[in-house]
């Protein structure tokens, strides 16, 4: 055989996509493993065109689930985003859209029992340490991928996957505010340094000359606000205690305006960080929610007060909205943040690799 099979789910979840593996069937070796993942997504060109990515930061996405041996865990989620135009892997982060696959594709794997009724997956995120619990909808013990739940950014309806995030301060760096403030100046620009689920930075729109409202087209055609937001954001790692963060998509960025419409709490424009995410990252929107909660943070006069807690925190992205439930304690305390999103199974066989990838 010229080239190796390795087994793969290919699912959508939340607003992106890729393939889920089982973490056994892949080196164990990072460096290994990089190679084998960038040929598989066809990483190094735009159209992704020899492998199986689309082209832009939200299909290059790929997960590995294994049993987990943790006590109260069913599933340990290992994320790797996988860069497009260039044979690039990201180990930091995790992935909140992706991980909404993951309930289904433990089970479609055969890592979880369903019961009949919903399968509550209890999830390790690897690259952070976060706990997930994930209720997948499963009549008759199957995967029920039909529903009526519509997701902005997602066409159609699906059934729910409900998500409650718990042990999200801190991800990556241990604090919620890493530089120990809640605004640090960074070239004159007032920034909130915070890790909630992901590490950001979040400014308000109008600090870097934009409304807030453009489209993703606009924002990605916009190069200066993008080298700009870049020279902040490497400062910004740095005061993190993330270090140097050239090659890495941490710290997302986030820029904050007031909201469009009645509905929401605020409007938000992601970025990946090198390319305007089309919706909303599931990571960044918990970080972007407990960013407005907190006070003396850039969100301060620019969002809507949040409700008593549990709170419904509606964000406005560039094609609907999000909306994220976050409880809280007095001061007030961050506890947990929940959503509902959705997933469908794509596609399942074998993707092929180069023998030679994995030595021999």
């Amino acid at each position: 055989m010229t080239q190796t099979p390795i087994p793969f789910w290919f699912l959508r979840g939340g607003t992106s996509r890729g393939p889920y593996f089982r973490r056994e069937d892949l080196p164990e070796d990072l460096d290994v493993l990089a190679k084998v993942l960038c040929q598989v997504v066809g990483a190094g060109n735009p159209r992704n065109i020899d492998g199986l990515g689309g082209g832009v930061a939200v299909t290059t996405k790929t997960a590995m689930l294994s049993r987990s041996a943790e006590p109260g865990i069913d599933v340990d989620y290992f994320f790797a985003q996988v860069a497009v135009e260039e044979a690039l892997v990201d180990y930091g982060p995790t992935c909140g859209n992706i991980l909404v696959g993951v309930g289904p594709a433990a089970i479609e794997m055969g890592l979880v029992a369903a019961r009949d009724g919903v399968t509550p997956v209890r999830i390790r995120a690897v690259n952070t340490g976060a706990t997930v619990e994930a209720l997948v909808q499963t009549p008759g013990g199957q995967v029920e991928y039909r529903g009526d739940v519509q997701l902005d950014g997602v066409p159609g309806t699906a059934a729910p996957v409900g998500l409650n995030f718990l042990d999200v301060v801190g991800s990556k760096t241990g604090e919620m505010f890493p530089t120990g403030n809640r605004i640090d100046v960074i070239d004159g620009v007032e920034v909130t340094c915070i890790d909630v689920a992901m590490p950001m930075m979040i400014a308000r729109a109008a600090d870097f000359r934009i409304t807030g409202r453009e489209t993703v087209e606009e924002l990605d055609a916009n190069r200066p606000l993008f080298e700009r937001m870049e020279a902040v954001r490497l400062k910004a790692g740095a005061l993190m205690g993330m270090g140097d963060v050239t090659k890495s998509v941490t710290p997302k960025i986030g820029l904050i305006a007031p909201p469009a419409g009645a509905n929401a709490q605020f409007a938000a424009r992601y970025f990946m960080p090198w390319t305007t995410h089309p919706t909303l990252a599931v990571t960044g929107s918990q970080c972007l929610a407990s960013c407005a909660l907190m006070p003396g943070t850039v969100a301060e006069g620019v969002a809507k007060p949040i409700p008593p807690s549990p709170a419904r925190v509606v964000i406005e992205h560039p094609m609907g909205e999000m909306e994220v439930t976050l409880t809280y304690g007095d001061g007030p305390s961050f506890q947990s943040a929940g959503l509902i999103r959705t997933a469908r199974l794509i596609a399942r066989g074998e993707v092929m690799v180069d023998p030679a990838l994995l030595g021999g």
